[in-house]
Parts: structure tokens; C-alpha cells; sequence
């Protein structure tokens, strides 16, 4: 999940060649988790449809003040400018610019562009020497001092075969830099965050293992909402079907316990909050056999020893880290909690109950109730993953 989760964004496009990247702008943007509708110049489609961009938004494309099924309906620009978290012109050619700065409206896109009172951002895009002619530099100059923020060009091979600045950037650093103007000021900003999730598994043999129920949701909910909140987040994850939706958490996978706890001890100095939300398994075989166990007998004898506690061990070495536990209890919960907390050298610990139906393992749902170190004790209802999420980094913010 990015800070641009959830975002409306307007897309304005202008006739310029680097219109023809749009549409991955879009998916871009999309991915993201962004809602996304566009404006184009008339001349913007002669480098990129508007049935190609509405396929990717999902939503209809505008280029002009009337619809083009119904003469007496008009696309009304000042609606666009108000349902808009945020306004994107790019490709933003010489003539959009020098319009945009000087007020002329002589388009739906500078219609609504005039309309919005949201952040404008503005991403230049033309050859070299007319990127470089002091007309532009004018018009950007002049837009910068109305509030609206600059995306500036790269440098690279452009349409005319000249090298040099005017390019337009790729879609994904466009939307980088969007995402990292987003993500200033937000509470956990720069912060590393370190993020255990599912279960692990140990192996019997070449066919079979011992595992548990977690799904993983939990942690990569935990992971998603600490990268909206401004962290750096590294997720090490035992097998699971979640999936993380950008490469900007680094996802580590991992099968056994030992494998998770060897990478969450090398990642734990340099951490400065730190999640076990995995369920790791509290024991293992003694013995792995390299064949196939046959069953030729109606019981078999399998010997199990216990697996290193990584959380006890976290507490033990913990020196400037926050450091959360999970306690799943089905009897006598809240003392056991407290215990684990304590006895861990916890900052905060996460209690579910297996008692109570909808949370736990395996559910989209989950019902906590969070205890801090200094006895605090906070129950919360049967909620959505992601929004148990935001509850326990509430109480992380708190002790940051």
C-alpha cells in the first residue's frame, strides 16, 4: 500500500510526444491504489487515445465541454477540479505552461486546471533548446510562485535525436516523486521497521512437515500501514499466498524458524521497531529423515525438541528498539499476556483470542486488545486486518 492509497487523482494531458506514456502512468498510479480520472487536450490525442487511457482508468475520458453523446450534457470541469485530492499535467508541453501561467482558458484541460484548489503538479516535457528558452523558464518560474510543484525533466535522448534535459521522467519516478512529496511529515518518516509474518514450517521428511494455521495477513496488513505511515519496512514472511503491493517493503521469505530467526537477528541492531507478528512453530523434530517415513505401521514415533524463542532472545538484546508481541491465548489471556509481556522484555504486546469468532488465524477479521508495558490496557472490537493495523501503530506512534 502507498500514500497515494486511496488518492483522486485528475490527469491532464497535453499534446505533447511523451503523451504516449500516459497510459502507464496510469496503471501506475493505479497500482498504487489511486483513483484516477483524465482531461487531454484535442492535440493530446493525436499521440495517445482516450479510449486507451479509460480502458486503464476505468473511468471516462474528457477533451472537450461537451459530451460526445449528448449535445445537451457537458463535462463540468469545476466538478473535476473539486473531486480531486490532486492534479497531475503531464506531458506539460510550452503552450500548456505559458497558458497555464497567464490564465488562458481556452480548453477543458486549463478549465479545470483554473478550477482546481487542490495541489497542481506539473511535469515539463518538450526538446532541449525549448525547454531552455526563457519564455519557459518564465512560465515555470511563474507557476512554481502560484504553489504549483515542478516535477522536474530528465536528461536523455529526446524525439528530435538531441540528448538532453526536457525529457519526461518514467512513469515510475513520476509517481516516486508524487509518493515522496506525500510522504513528508508523516509520523514514522525514515523510520526502519522490521515485520515478521505467517507461520513456518519444519520438516519431517522430503514430503511432509509440521506447521500452523497463520495466514500471514496480519503482519503484510502491519507492513503495508507502517510503509503509509512513512517507514522504511522490511517484511520477513514464512510461506504464505499474501502478496505485498509494491517493491518498496523488502520482502524476505523464509521457511523454518531458524531461518526467520538468523534474519531477524541480522536485521535487528540496525531496527527501530520491531513486529513478531509470525507464528513461529514452538517445536520441531528432532530428527529429519532424508526418506520418505513409509507407513507401514499403524503408529509412528516422531521426537520433537523446542525452537529457539526469537522473541525472548529479541528482548534480552534489545537496547533502543520498540519491541511488539503477539500472545494468541485461549485461556486465562489476559495474565498470559501480561507474563509474556514482562517476561519478554516487551514494549507492547498484541492479544488475540482464539475464543472469539472472526479472529485469530485465517480471517480477514481480527478482535485485539493491546497491553503496553506500562499496564495500559486496550480493548478493541472485531475489526478489518488493515484497520487492526492502524490501531496498534496508533499505540506504536505513541511510544516512538
Amino acid at each position: 500500500m502507498s500514500v497515494l492509497s486511496g488518492k483522486k487523482v485528475l490527469l491532464g494531458i497535453s499534446g505533447g510526444i511523451a503523451a504516449y506514456k500516459t497510459p502507464n502512468l496510469v496503471r501506475c498510479l493505479v497500482k498504487n491504489g489511486a483513483e484516477v480520472k483524465v482531461v487531454m487536450t484535442d492535440s493530446a490525442k493525436d499521440f495517445v487515445t482516450p479510449l486507451s487511457l479509460s480502458t486503464v482508468s476505468k473511468n471516462p475520458v474528457y477533451s472537450s465541454f461537451k459530451s460526445d453523446d449528448d449535445d445537451a450534457l457537458w463535462n463540468n470541469h469545476v466538478e473535476l477540479g473539486i473531486w480531486a485530492d490532486f492534479m497531475l499535467i503531464c506531458p506539460a508541453t510550452a503552450n500548456t505552461l505559458f497558458k497555464m501561467a497567464n490564465g488562458n482558458c481556452d480548453n477543458i484541460l486549463l478549465a479545470t486546471y483554473l478550477s482546481c484548489k487542490t495541489q497542481v503538479f506539473f511535469a515539463p516535457a518538450m526538446d532541449l533548446d525549448m525547454y531552455k528558452h526563457q519564455s519557459t523558464k518564465e512560465s515555470i518560474n511563474k507557476l512554481i510562485s502560484f504553489g504549483n510543484i515542478l516535477i522536474p525533466p530528465a536528461s536523455g535522448e529526446l524525439a528530435s535525436g538531441l540528448s538532453g534535459e526536457g525529457r519526461l521522467p518514467e512513469p515510475e519516478e513520476i509517481v516516486e516523486f508524487i509518493d515522496n512529496f506525500y510522504s513528508k511529515g508523516l509520523p514514522l518518516i525514515g523510520k526502519k521497521v522490521l515485520i515478521s509474518a505467517g507461520p513456518t514450517i519444519e520438516e519431517i521428511d522430503p514430503v511432509r512437515y509440521i506447521s500452523n494455521y497463520s495466514s500471514g495477513k496480519m503482519g503484510f496488513a502491519l507492513a503495508e500501514t507502517a510503509l503509509m505511515l512513512g517507514a522504511q519496512v522490511k517484511l520477513v514472511s514464512g510461506p504464505t499466498d499474501q502478496s505485498i503491493s509494491t517493491k518498496k517493503v523488502n520482502l524476505i521469505k523464509v521457511k523454518t524458524g531458524s531461518e526467520m530467526r538468523k534474519v531477524i537477528l541480522e536485521n535487528y541492531s540496525d531496527s527501530e521497531i520491531v513486529i513478531m507478528a509470525a507464528a513461529v512453530c514452538d517445536y520441531k523434530p528432532k530428527e529429519f529423515s532424508k526418506k520418505k517415513l513409509k507407513k507401514d505401521n499403524k503408529e509412528i514415533n516422531i521426537k520433537f525438541e523446542k525452537t529457539a524463542d526469537i522473541l525472548m532472545e529479541l528482548g534480552k538484546r534489545k537496547e533502543n528498539q520498540i519491541l511488539i508481541g503477539f500472545a494468541l491465548e485461549n485461556s486465562e489471556e489476559l495474565v498470559n499476556a501480561k507474563n509474556k509481556l514482562k517476561n519478554k522484555n516487551l514494549d507492547l504486546i498484541v492479544l488475540n483470542s482464539l475464543n472469539d469468532k472472526g479472529a485469530g488465524f485465517g480471517h480477514d477479521t481480527n478482535k485485539v486488545t493491546l497491553i503496553s508495558s506500562s499496564g495500559k490496557i486496550t480493548p478493541y472490537k472485531l475489526k478489518e486486518k488493515t484497520e487492526v493495523a492502524n490501531d496498534i501503530f496508533k499505540h506504536i506512534i505513541e511510544l516512538v
